[in-house]
């Protein structure tokens, strides 16, 4: 991975932590469900025109049912449940249980493709489950206020993205990513479109809640898929995967500088836990200790 590859991933991380941020910052205003639309429209605007301008419309109407699926559920339910979690708990907290994603793909490929457990995947998953069961357990409270809800919100958004890479893994392989990534944007601005419009919040929202949805749409989705992309693109899978272990490092990080959010000790030791499970099953941390011994 040479050094443009590693500022690519670490401002990806950036982005997408942030993305939990804005979110917080956003939701009161807007709602979890228009503000996830305005979210997709805006990615949508992005990668459309770049989709057209490299002529791979075709790609996606040869494709555009599975393509939809995917952006419902890699996209506009999983960005729902994560909004609705950010009316009331932490950015930090949210990327925690997003980065047990890995987790939950590697088990709807074990259940659903048949895909082969090592031992070591299977000790990282039972590790990483602990984690988010230990987790949701220390932070779910489902008396009036808790953020019970909340917390199975991002364990259901984590499932669905599990559930969204399998489905593209098998029917949508070698169809070109960014027709998979404008596509699924659109599908999925399309399908919270009307609950947008009937959930549109009575107070106008403030220029500043505007503020957070733009740079949600438009650099934290849109510019975050297209440098996705191309490190899998420049580096493979299993490098840009990697990415999972600095998201939740930089939302930590502007939770406390913008909204002085704490990491807990819980939080910490969960997302420990969490990050060695993930790097034992996707085989990342197995590769980096193989290549440092």
């Amino acid at each position: 991975m040479g050094s443009r590859d590693v500022v690519e991933l670490v401002s990806l991380s950036m982005l997408w932590g942030g993305s939990f941020l804005l979110m917080r910052m956003g939701a009161t205003e807007f709602g979890p469900v228009v503000l996830s639309a305005l979210r997709l429209i805006g990615a949508s605007l992005l990668l459309l025109p770049l989709l057209l301008w490299r002529g791979q419309w075709s790609v996606l109407r040869q494709h555009w049912r599975p393509i939809f699926l995917v952006g419902v559920t890699n996209s506009a339910l999983p960005f729902v449940c994560f909004a609705y979690a950010a009316l009331s708990i932490s950015a930090g907290l949210m990327a925690i249980f997003n980065a047990a994603t890995p987790l939950f793909a590697a088990a709807v490929a074990w259940w659903w493709l048949k895909d082969r457990l090592t031992p070591v995947r299977i000790a990282g998953l039972v590790i990483g489950f602990i984690g988010v069961a230990w987790l949701a357990w220390d932070k779910a409270s489902f008396k009036p206020g808790g953020s019970g809800w909340a917390v199975l919100a991002c364990v259901a958004a984590s499932m669905l993205y599990g559930f969204s890479a399998n489905f593209t893994k098998r029917h949508l392989s070698g169809v070109a990513p960014l027709a998979v990534a404008a596509g699924s944007q659109v599908g999925a601005s399309l399908f919270l479109c009307v609950p947008a419009v009937l959930l549109w919040p009575s107070q106008p929202p403030s220029s500043s809640a505007w503020l957070m949805a733009a740079a949600l749409a438009f650099a934290c989705t849109g510019l975050a898929y297209l440098m996705f992309f191309r490190l899998i693109a420049n580096v493979g899978p299993s490098n840009a995967i990697t990415v999972t272990f600095l998201v939740p490092l930089f939302a930590v990080l502007w939770g406390r500088l913008f909204l002085g959010e704490v990491l807990t000790p819980a939080m910490g030791v969960g997302c420990l836990v969490i990050l060695l499970g993930t790097g034992l099953t996707t085989g990342v941390l197995r590769s980096r200790l193989a290549r440092s011994g």
